[in-house]
Order: structure tokens, then sequence, then C-alpha cells
């Protein structure tokens, strides 16, 4: 049975007051205190200090006497059950005998939480569900201790807020969380107030700037370029990744170039790596063997990465002889009689040479030191990865054809077949087999044939030959044509790229027959030349700055006219050409050219006067009508393809766009003709795992003397 809390005077034995508390219990019981009960005659009030006493008493009992002395309106959640034993061995303020009571609380695996003026006493499981007060805390201090559940947001300054969870996340209770917010970089994390408290100075203690600020390093004797690749790969080997092994860029030392005064930038984590990156880039920045032994010049030889050696040796050979003579220009009189002086002081006098070795592409500089320094730095701007455009080009003709033709056509004999003269009367219309004679006399042989369309005729039996002797025709039709015909290309900027699409077809260009021979014999003979016929793209495409592309542009569409294949004199071909130079957006659509074309064509025989009558004129005419119209647009959508991994996502998209369309277009099976599969391409095979650091290459430049 748990013990009755009371309130007693310092000093006094806890027995008294228990017989003084049932001793008030009968009294009040009796009447004798009037209406004003023990218990109201000796609660405490709030502001006095109070002891303790609870010994296996119930928790929702507890609760409403912490609610009497602290004035709080508390409530218990249905699921808190159990008892709980709360003693102090001297008087504590209200404020001290709450918090001890919430203590008591938490190690049972409850806590209490407000809302709304109100104290809820729920299980610690449920409390981050619950209406937590919520703090934001700019300055990392943590909330006021008390030993309710909140929840905090702690805006992280300097850290990546994902790396601090691994190590606070022990630090929280097993039943709160933490939570990461990448968009402004914040922690929210919901636990007591006192650990918070706690969290809040480790977080102040791990938030702070990772990264010193950015230091030049001038460099006396080495390249830049070349000594950033090198130190670069010597402190990711010594160590810079992320606490457990995760690669972060702010852990890295980084080191820029800067080609114009031949510095390096490092930004490193800290200031060890710092010292370390100034030590290493120190003792590498060294004169070479030769200039130490006082040697005019040094040897070097310089591997290209994009660029081409060949090409870029010559320019570097102009571009030192224009720069030699502008300056032997410049220092010479202009004096009458210094003719021979300045030709003289005009030639290459440094002493540089620039070669090329095509097999391993790479430059063989001889050149002093301040003159090599010089060539690096344009090097290094010259030997740039280029960039690729893809050329889609869209050529689409639509055409429509329609003709209709109506004719009538007789023929009669006036007279008897035994008569000397015979009169013929009637009407024929076009040639071949449109015509009624060529029907009548040469159909019986099969010769001749009726027309396309509607025939309509009668025969008259003469001499036991049947004689064509009526023809009517009719004849409407339509016709219509879709070409669309798509050539792409992927070429390197300012690299001309062609593709052909066709046929190499012969065309006579002379014929000789020698008829003349005393032997009588003909030796003829033929010079033919062979073009292409089809589609034809060229495209040269130019980037400028701000990702607009120059191209220009030659297209043709060639067809051989099918009636002329064995022509004579050679076949005759139709052709469609654009030849143009135009600016467009990189991914815009731009329309080159176009053809539309309307052409109306119309025939009509007649009798004169009989066909004109109304009516009954179309006895005695015939006639056709035909309409073409051609429409033709030439459509250009450049793609400008900057780096590796867009070619590659470009490659893959057309391979899966062609694959899919080789399973789509799979034979359906049968089993009467057993081949139901068609060739399809394989699939493609996943992409290899890049290396988390670059792996060890030649440098980019050596200095041949101290290779050696």
């Amino acid at each position: 049975m748990p013990t009755i809390p009371v309130t007693r005077p310092p000093g006094r034995p806890s027995n008294a007051m228990h017989l003084i508390a049932v001793c008030a219990l009968f009294m009040s019981a009796t009447g004798l205190f009037g209406t004003k009960t023990w218990a109201q005659a000796n609660t405490p009030k709030r502001a006095e200090p109070v002891t303790l006493n609870f010994n296996n008493a119930e928790i929702e009992a507890v609760a409403r006497t912490m609610a009497t002395v602290t004035g709080r309106n508390v409530v218990v959640d249905p699921r808190v059950k159990g008892t709980m034993t709360l003693v102090t061995d001297s008087p504590a303020s209200p404020a001290r005998a709450y918090y001890l009571f919430l203590t008591t609380l938490r190690m049972q695996g409850f806590t209490v939480v407000q809302v709304d003026g109100l104290d809820k006493v729920v299980p610690e499981a449920d409390a981050k569900l619950q209406g937590t007060a919520v703090s934001v805390d700019d300055s990392n201090k943590g909330p006021v201790t008390t030993g309710q559940i909140q929840t905090q947001i702690f805006k992280i300054a300097h850290e990546n807020a994902s790396n601090l969870v691994p190590v606070l996340r022990p630090l929280i209770t097993p039943n709160n969380v933490i939570n990461v917010n990448p968009g402004n970089n914040s922690l929210v994390i919901t636990d007591y107030a006192d650990n918070l408290r706690r969290i809040a100075r480790i977080v102040q203690a791990l938030d702070v700037p990772n990264a010193t600020d950015l230091e030049i390093i001038p460099l006396q004797h080495a390249i830049a370029s070349d000594l950033a690749q090198l130190a670069t790969r010597l402190l990711e080997t010594s160590g810079g990744s992320a606490p457990g092994g995760q690669a972060d860029a702010s852990y890295k030392t980084t080191i820029l170039v800067e080609p114009r005064s031949n510095a390096l930038i490092v930004r490193a984590a800290n200031q060890a790596r710092l010292a370390l990156a100034r030590s290493l880039i120190q003792r590498l920045d060294q004169p070479s063997a030769n200039t130490s032994n006082g040697a005019a010049g040094n040897i070097y030889v310089v591997y290209l990465k994009n660029a081409n050696a060949t090409q870029l040796a010559t320019t570097l050979r102009a571009a030192i002889s224009a720069d030699t003579r502008g300056s032997s220009t410049a220092a010479a009189t202009p004096a009458a009689g210094a003719t021979a002086n300045t030709a003289a002081a005009a030639q290459p006098s440094t002493g540089g040479q620039i070669q090329a070795d095509p097999t391993t592409n790479s430059l063989i500089i001889t050149a002093s030191e301040p003159q090599y320094r010089q060539l690096r730095a344009v090097i290094d701007k010259l030997d740039a990865r280029r960039a690729q455009v893809f050329v889609e080009s869209l050529i689409a003709e639509v055409s429509a054809d329609k003709a209709a033709e109506f004719g009538i056509q007789w023929q009669g004999a006036l007279g008897n077949a035994g008569d000397g003269v015979i009169g013929l009367l009637g009407t024929n219309f076009g040639s071949a087999g449109k015509n009624i004679i060529n029907l009548a006399t040469q159909g019986a042989a099969g010769t001749v044939s009726p027309s396309r369309g509607f025939n309509l005729g009668a025969a008259t039996k003469t001499n036991g030959v049947y004689v064509l002797g009526f023809l009517a025709r009719f004849l409407e039709e339509s016709g219509s044509g879709n070409v669309l015909s798509t050539p792409n290309l992927l070429t390197l900027d300012n690299e001309e790229a062609k593709i052909v699409i066709g046929q190499n077809v012969p065309f006579v260009t002379g014929q000789f027959t020698n008829t003349g021979s005393s032997t009588g014999t003909v030796n003829p003979f033929q010079t033919i030349e062979r073009k292409d016929v089809g589609l034809t793209l060229k495209v040269k495409p130019q980037i400028s700055e701000n990702g607009t592309v120059k191209l220009t542009i030659f297209q043709e569409v060639s067809s051989v006219l099918a009636s002329t294949a064995n022509a004579t004199n050679g076949p005759t071909t139709n052709k469609r050409t654009i030849e143009s130079n135009v600016l467009v957006e990189d991914g815009a659509v731009v329309v080159l050219g176009g053809l539309l074309q309307d052409e109306f064509a119309g025939n009509q025989e007649k009798v004169p006067g009989l066909g004109d009558v109304p009516f009954f004129g179309n006895l005695f005419k015939s006639e056709a009508r035909s309409r073409k119209k051609t429409n033709l647009m030439v459509f250009l959508r450049p793609v400008v393809v900057r780096d590796a991994n867009a070619t590659q996502a470009l490659s893959n998209d057309r391979y899966e766009q062609m694959r899919s369309g080789q399973q789509a277009g799979q034979p359906a099976p049968s089993s009467l003709v057993p081949i139901n599969e068609a060739p399809v391409l394989p699939a493609l095979p996943p992409a290899p795992a890049r290396p988390t650091s670059p792996p060890a290459a030649a440098p980019a430049a050596a200095t041949v003397p101290a290779a050696q």
C-alpha cells in the first residue's frame, strides 16, 4: 500500500506526521472542521518548499500531486501505467520537485510534453510525434535545461550537416531522432532539453571553418601547370578524405594554376595540410640541372592531351617569328641608310626551336627557361579539350498528285461492204492506247491495250472481224508522297564533316568510234565519269563563347529521273542544293530553305462546233486535267557536346533507339517458316567504374637533361 505524501516541518519525524494525518482524516470524516477538509488546510502554497515521500505510488496519483504543487495542468496518457518512488530528504522548491518528477519518469520510459499549456505524460517513444516545443537556435547555445522533450533546429554555418550525423547519432536517445535538411544545411534534433544543450556545445565546437584562406605561392623556377599536377597527385595519395573514408571536396587540398604570374593558388582543409602543401611546392620549385650549371637553355618535352602536335608546332613557330620581327622593327631606327641593319636585326635571335613528334603527339622545345614559360602558358590555353557538335538534319517532302480524264470516241462506216468507196465518220483523240484507231486496227494483234481507267466500247463485225466502233473512257487518279530523311553528323569544333547516302552513277563524258581503218574493224570506246547521286551533307561548325553555333552548310538531294536511266546521252538527275552560313543557338531548330511548288496542266480535244454544244458536246470531245503540289523543307538542329559524359549519353541514346527499333521489327512467330528471329544489337555493357583518384601518368612536361 503506497504511503501518503505529506508536507512536514523540518526536523519532525515522519511517523508523527503520519499519525497526525490519520487523525486529520478521521476528524474530517466526522465534520469537526466543518466544510474545509484537512487536505485543503495543509496543502502548501505554490511558492513554498515541499518534501516528497512517494513509495511505490501510482504514477497518475503522483502526477495529480505535482499538478497541485506546481499549479500546472497535468494529464496522464492511458498507456502510462505503473508505480514510482520519489523521495526527497530535504524540502525542495516546486520547480525542483517537478524536475525530479520528470527525471523519474524518464528512467521508467515516460516523459512530459507541453501542448497549449497542458503537460501530457506519454510514453517516450511517442513524445516526438506530439506537439513538442520547437526552437531555432542560431547561436547553438541550446534551450533552457528541463527534463522535457523538445525539437531544436541547428543551422550549420561551415561544416557539412550530413557529416555531423554519424557523430551525433550515438549521443541521442534511441527513441528520439536526428534529421538533415540539405537545402539550408541544418540539423533537426528531437531529444530531451538537457541533452540538446550538450549537443549544442558539441555542434558549436565542430562547426568551424574547415578550410583556410586562399594562399598564393609564386614559383621561381618550375612551371605552374606542371607542378600543380604533380603536387595534386602527391597530396591525394598522402590522405585527405572525409571521416569514414567518404570523398568530400571540403577535405581536399585544392591547387589552381595562375599562368599569368606563374603562381599556384592553394586552399587546404587545415593549417597542417596547408603547411604540407607549401613545403612540398617549395621543395619541387628548384632550378633545372642545365640552368644551375650556367647552360644557355634546356630541351623540354610537352605531351599534348587534345591538340595536334604538328599543327600546334607550326602555330607556335609562327607566333615566335612574328613576335621577334615585331620587336626588332620597333627597336630599329627608321633613318635613311639603316635598311640593312633593320633587316639583319629582324632575324630570329632567341635560339628557340619547336619540333613536333607525331608518334607521341608531343612537342620538343629548345628554349631558355623564361621563354619556355611563355610558351607553356600559350600551350596550356591551346591544348584544351575541343567541344563537338552533333548536327541533326531533317529533310521533309510532301507531294500530292491528282489527275482526271474523260473522253468519248466513235467510228462509223457509210456504205456496204461490196461498194468500191466506203465513207468513214468518227472521232479519235489522243495517242497510243487512248486512240480508237490504234485499238481498232492493232488491238486484235495484242500490240495495243486500252488505257488505264474505265473503258466502255462497242464493236461491229465486218468481214468476220470485230472492229471497234465506240469507246468511252473515264479516269480519276490521286497520289501522295511523304519523304523524310534525317542525316546526322558528329564533328569537332571547326572541323568539316561529310556524309553521303546514295549511289555512284556513271555519266558518259565522251565517246569515239574508229570506222576509217583499212582493216574495217570498229573500235568504239567511251569515257565515263561517276558521280554521287543521293543525299550529301557537309557541315563545318564553329562554337562561340556564348553558345551560339555558326554553321557552314552544304546540303544536296539528287535523284536519277527514272525515264532517262537508259538514255543514250546519259541519265538526267533531279537536284536540290542548299549552301549557306547560319547562326543557331545550341539545341535550337532553324529552317534552311524549302520549295513550295504547285503545278496545273489541262488538255482538251474536241470536234469544232459539236464539242461546244451543252451536254451533248461531251460526246465529241476528250479532256484531261492534272495538278501536282510539292512542299519541301530542310531543317537543322545543332547540339553542342562539351565533355565525354555528354558524348557517351548521346551515343547511348542513339544506340538504344536503334536497338528498340530492331526489337519492335521482329517477325511474327510461325511454325511453317521457322525463322522467327531477326538480328538485334546487343545490350550496352555497364559503364566501367571510374577510379576514385587519377592514376599516375607521365608528367605534362619534362626537362630532358634533368629526367635523364
